[in-house]
């Protein structure tokens, strides 16, 4: 199996190098690149391009300004925002340029190795405790009542899927926890994007989370 390519750009060498170190232990990733600004993730890029890149928003050049540039110079690369940035605007810029994942800092060292994981597989995640506060920052009530009512269509099948990818399943444990071939899981997945005029799993997993948070407020009245 070929290794997951990784490289780390973060301005604290501290940080950098702690999470260099505890992913680099870890069977199945090669850290490949290290540094500490904007300038560096470019270069990393045209230099390497791995397979997957954790970066930091606060750092000399703004990592969310490297986003589009590092993209286009290497499409095929996988890039997730570690920050300890919890903004709406934030997570939405990011995801909006093209980042496929953002985690907190405060993430644990098999926590980060899970999402980098499912990162590289192709697979987008935004930290659970995110998304709801990413959808109520972007929603308009209109939107949310729409997304209701798009929720309604889904089967029983497809609302037990998209509330285990809701949880921060990937979709190989999707299919352990329902007793399904992981290809069928993708099948309802393209279903459920499809029915929820979402492009992502990570846009229908905020779309499920909002609803839930529309009952509570509703049965709080």
């Amino acid at each position: 199996m070929t290794a997951v390519k990784i490289a780390v750009v973060d301005d604290h060498p501290l940080f950098r190098e702690g999470v260099t170190r505890s992913l680099g232990e870890i069977e199945g990733f090669e850290m490949v690149g290290e540094g500490g600004s904007r300038e560096d993730a470019i270069r990393i890029v045209r230099e390497i391009c791995p397979d997957v890149m954790l970066m930091d928003i606060s750092m000399p050049g703004n990592g969310l300004d490297a986003i589009a540039e590092a993209l286009d110079i290497c499409p095929e690369l996988k890039i997730v925002m570690l920050t300890v940035s919890e903004a709406s605007d934030d997570i939405a810029k990011a995801i909006k340029l093209g980042a496929k994942g953002y985690v907190l800092k405060g993430v644990g060292s098999r926590g980060l190795a899970e999402v980098v994981k499912t990162v590289a597989s192709g697979e987008s995640y935004v930290s659970p405790a995110l998304s709801a506060k990413l959808i109520a920052g972007l929603s308009a009530p209109a939107e949310k009542a729409e997304k209701q009512d798009l929720l309604a269509e889904l089967t029983e099948r497809e609302q037990e899927v998209l509330t285990l990818v809701a949880s921060g399943l990937s979709n190989k444990r999707v299919a352990r926890e329902l007793d399904l071939h992981e290809k069928t899981v993708k099948h309802h997945m393209t279903r459920i994007l499809s029915k929820l005029k979402v492009s992502n799993r990570t846009e229908a997993a905020l779309t499920l989370r909002d609803a839930a948070d529309q009952r509570s407020a509703a049965e709080r009245l």
